[in-house]
């Protein structure tokens, strides 16, 4: 109930927004499940983003692609970086995805993905207690 009153609050374009990141998201997961990361992520690499994205912009995707995941099944970490890489790159803003392993876990491999634009995560937490692998973007 709370969240269908959060929902009710938002203003024609916040909603309009949040419907637009709940199809992406939805799409990035599909696209995850029926081929690989790199075929998913061409893709959005054919869209010429290049310039820096403001603060607003990084928090703007940051929420929208957040509610949206709530809303979609198994929205990971890198459905999530996939979705917002794509909104940002459609407004011609560049982004990078940051793929790490989290450090000191045994025997087990725990992967875990990051939306970065600059020296901003807009989405994925904290870096802390990982190792870098690899960087995907514009």
């Amino acid at each position: 109930m709370r969240h269908l009153s959060r929902l009710l609050s938002l203003s024609g374009p916040q909603m309009l927004f949040l419907a637009r990141c709940l199809l992406v998201v939805a799409a990035a997961r599909l696209g995850l499940t029926l081929f690989s990361f790199n075929r998913v992520r061409s893709l959005v690499m054919r869209l010429d983003a290049r310039e820096a994205a403001s603060v607003a912009d990084l928090r703007h995707i940051a929420w929208g692609v957040a509610a949206a995941a709530r809303l979609v099944p198994h929205a990971s970490c890198l459905t999530q970086a996939l979705a917002g890489q794509y909104l940002l790159a459609r407004k011609g803003k560049a982004s990078n995805i940051r793929i790490g392993i989290e450090q000191n876990t045994g025997a087990e491999l725990k992967a875990h993905a990051w939306l970065m634009s600059g020296n901003h995560i807009v989405l994925g937490g904290s870096l802390a207690g990982f190792a870098h692998l690899v960087d995907h973007g514009h």
